[in-house]
């Protein structure tokens, strides 16, 4: 199994920075799931899916990247 970032909107696959490609033989295969949204959300890249891609297409995955919210930072709950 092979693990890609794909542009929703162009269907482009992730190769390198700023270097995206159609064909997913040319793709980056990310180590894990978990390190391709780390670099989605690193490198605030929007429209992202995620494609498990496996030797027989009819069993590929495709999963959304959610943007993650801006965190604040919580009150310290001190009081005065």
């Amino acid at each position: 199994m092979r693990i890609l970032l794909q542009q929703k909107e162009t269907g482009f696959y992730f190769r390198d920075i700023d270097s995206w490609v159609r064909n997913t033989s040319e793709a980056m295969d990310f180590v894990s799931s978990t390190a391709a949204i780390d670099f989605c959300i690193t490198n605030k890249l929007p429209g992202m899916q995620l494609v498990l891609k496996f030797a027989d297409q009819k069993y590929d995955i495709v999963l959304p990247v959610q943007p993650t919210p801006e965190r604040r930072e919580q009150p310290t709950g001190e009081s005065a």
